[in-house]
């Protein structure tokens, strides 16, 4: 399998990547900073240069050709601002999904995140309630197009290791997951085509990864 990977030095990425790599797949990492390129070869993938934030369809299609799937692990990351919030968790998703559709790639893994319904809650940090909005304009986006699509939602983040144990579901509460179980599940939904059309969200849990993916699709 031949995977392309959007934020491709992102820290769920590379922990993707590595996972990718141990069990023969290739993957391609689209990262926007050279200095990330030995970061990316180490995890066992193939770094190009490409910025989603300036690039165009056709450009980025030329990545895509010949992909067996697609994930967006892409985002601006704290402190960024809002208008780069707007442009790469919104812009850069629907541009990747675009260059997908032009490529001839149908799967495709986007990762969200969970409280998007809660971007108008007044309570709601105003510059995280514009990461929320945009969150879920690349979803709506997504739902809309041809492609066979799956959205994850993880849960608030952390570095621990991998526990192996998730629950997955369209609706949870709200819990924390690590980075290395986010990038597990994605290599399980790779694996789960009967995935497509779902939306999951993703917290630490009781049953293993595998057969979480499988529950959620039986």
């Amino acid at each position: 399998m031949r995977v392309v990977i959007a934020g491709g030095h992102g820290k769920i990425a590379l922990l993707l990547e590595q996972l990718l790599a141990t069990r023969g797949d290739a993957a391609t990492a689209l990262v926007r900073n050279p200095d990330h390129f030995t970061d990316v070869q180490d995890a066992g993938a193939v770094p190009v240069l490409c910025d989603l934030e300036s690039s165009d369809v056709d450009s980025v299609a030329e990545y895509l050709n010949g992909a067996d799937a697609a994930v967006f692990a892409a985002g601006a990351g704290a402190g960024s601002g809002n208008a780069r919030k707007d442009t790469v968790d919104f812009g850069a998703a629907a541009l990747f999904a675009s260059a997908a559709e032009r490529a001839g790639v149908r799967r495709f893994l986007q990762v969200s995140t969970v409280g998007i319904e809660l971007a108008d809650s007044p309570t709601m940090d105003p510059e995280f309630a514009v990461y929320l909005r945009a969150k879920g304009a690349a979803e709506d986006d997504l739902k809309q197009r041809e492609l066979d699509w799956t959205i994850l939602r993880p849960g608030p983040l952390t570095n621990e290791p991998p526990a192996g144990l998730v629950a997955l579901e369209p609706k949870l509460p709200r819990a924390s997951v690590s980075r290395a179980d986010v990038a597990a599940v994605l290599v399980a939904l790779l694996d789960e085509p009967r995935t497509a059309g779902l939306t999951l969200e993703l917290t630490n849990g009781k049953t293993p990864v595998v057969q979480a993916v499988r529950a959620a699709v039986s």
